[in-house]
């Protein structure tokens, strides 16, 4: 095997199939796309899998919060209202009690002298009436024919109807002189007279509203404090609520694709349990499904690829025999036709397997070179049948992902049959296994031909099932770079196509692919 010599490139990655059977579906290439979507993660939550564009729905953490602090900021101004409200009608009360005072203490200095009333107010009681402010107390009294018998003249007077009986302090809010002023009144009934006398004690209301306002501020400003702190505990109490949520969600993102175990049910609070349970059956099922589908594989590839042989074998048999050339190239024809025919089912079991990637697919730590060495090495005398020289070329040092070999042998084969088939006789092909210079964690493995190339404009197409560039002459099926795809994306990688610039003279077109895959390293030997 001749092992031409490649100047390494830099790490890309690129998936070619330059045939396929015709025209793609676009309702095909939809489906692919809605089929990758799923297979990224089969267990991935539905909002990750939804179209863009469309809205997605509120969380349940978001939900519950929204439920929880939008009723406590909305009472939250209800309750300062409340509170101020009651702080006035507390205010009130010491005030009204003084006020009272104020009016019997007023209604004992009223004395009748000779048939009218008269107020003897000693200083030591003027001085009690105006203690706090000389402008915000005002008293009031009146004789029995409404004469001023002491005090401000200009008080409003209650109506005739709301005068109370002797004795007995009434309350009512009024104006005086611009201010608003509450106003404690009574009257007294002295016996030479034969009308009662109207007393009236007011205050203006400053006082009251200052008490009012400190009491507000006692109650408001703590709360400046508490509502955030309530916040913060309700988003705390919700996430330590919703933690069982949270990690039964990364056990699921945790898993592997294979991965169809039951979920640990034992410690689920009880309102989820019937969902983990319900999810554990589903994961039953689609493990019995799996089987079925994995031993309808092994036995169509059982009951098809053995008479496809023996047609095959029937066919080269007859053709050892002296026929006539009609009948040799019936022959011909029936041996090629089975030939194809059988690898056709290959293909497509092999792009069932890769497709079907929660199948239960063992994935172990596997030597690339060593796959890569196989691979070329089976497909040497199909090489030298068309006179191409394949070579390969591998790193210093072995390298390893984590896989399995049989998927990873397969797309290496379609890859390299790809570059055959489309390389006209004399070309060169080589396959390479190199690290990345850049990423120390990646593996790359690359198949390089000088055939006719893949143009820019069919990369994303040739990828597709049965899709064939039109007017490119080949027997291929259309799905080897179909089966190349899935097999990379089950294992985590890219897939890239680009030209193949490192030709010499005559330039042709040529493809590179690069397969990108995860490198893994022993414990000791990890950079």
């Amino acid at each position: 095997m001749a092992s031409p010599a490649s100047t390494e490139r830099a790490a890309a990655t690129a998936p070619r199939e330059p045939t396929s059977d015709g025209p793609g579906n676009p309702d095909r290439a939809d489906s692919d796309a809605v089929r990758d979507a799923r297979y990224a993660n089969p267990f991935a939550p539905p909002d990750e899998l939804e179209p863009e564009g469309e809205p997605h729905p509120r969380s349940l953490f978001g939900e519950i919060l929204d439920w929880m602090l939008a009723p406590l900021l909305l009472l939250w101004p209800m309750s300062i209202a409340v509170t101020y409200l009651v702080a006035k009608s507390i205010a009130n009360g010491p005030f009204d009690r003084a006020l009272e005072a104020d009016a019997y203490v007023l209604a004992r200095q009223i004395q009748p002298v000779n048939g009218v009333a008269e107020l003897r107010l000693p200083e030591a009681t003027r001085d009690f009436l105006r203690a706090d402010n000389v402008d915000s107390v005002f008293f009031q009294v009146l004789g029995t024919r409404g004469e001023l018998v002491g005090g401000d003249r200009d008080m409003p007077l209650p109506h005739d109807d709301d005068r109370p009986q002797p004795g007995i302090v009434e309350f009512r809010d009024d104006v005086l002189r611009g201010n608003d002023i509450r106003v404690a009144y009574t009257t007294v009934e002295l016996p030479s007279l034969a009308e009662p006398v109207l007393v009236q004690v007011a205050e203006t209301l400053d006082k009251r509203s200052q008490l009012a306002n400190d009491i507000i501020k006692g109650v408001i400003l703590p709360q400046f404090v508490i509502l955030p702190l309530a916040i913060v505990l309700v988003w705390f109490g919700l996430s330590r609520g919703l933690a069982p949520l949270h990690a039964l969600q990364s056990n699921i993102r945790a898993r592997r694709p294979d991965d169809l175990s039951p979920l640990e049910a034992g410690h689920a609070p009880p309102e989820i349990a019937p969902l983990v349970a319900s999810f554990n059956d589903l994961l039953t099922r689609l493990e019995q499904n799996m089987e079925f589908q994995k031993r309808f594989i092994a036995d169509a590839a059982h009951q098809m690829k053995t008479p496809l042989a023996g047609l095959r074998t029937q066919a080269e048999l007859a053709l050892r025999q002296d026929v006539s050339t009609e009948v040799q190239r019936s022959l011909e024809q029936i041996a090629t036709s089975s030939e194809h025919a059988a690898r056709l089912v290959t293909q497509l079991l092999a792009l069932a397997r890769a497709e079907n990637r929660a199948t239960g697919q063992i994935f172990t730590r596997v030597e690339l070179t060593d796959i890569a060495r196989s691979a070329v090495r089976d497909w040497v005398q199909a090489a030298l049948a068309k006179g191409m020289d394949i070579g390969y070329e591998e790193p210093p040092q072995p390298v390893e992902v984590e896989g399995n070999v049989v998927m990873l042998r397969e797309m290496l084969s379609n890859l390299i049959d790809n570059a055959i088939r489309y390389t006209p006789p004399g070309g060169r092909i080589t396959v390479r296994v190199r690290a990345d210079e850049r990423n120390l964690d990646l593996v790359h493995l690359e198949v390089e031909d000088t055939g006719l190339g893949i143009p820019a404009a069919e990369r994303e197409r040739v990828v597709e099932r049965f899709y064939r560039i039109l007017g490119r002459e080949g027997d291929g099926s259309g799905l080897g770079l179909a089966i190349v795809r899935e097999i990379v994306t089950m294992h985590g990688g890219t897939l890239e196509l680009e030209d193949h610039v490192y030709q010499e003279a005559p330039r042709l077109a040529g493809t590179l692919v690069r397969v990108s895959l995860q490198r893994v390293y022993p414990a000791r030997d990890k950079p």
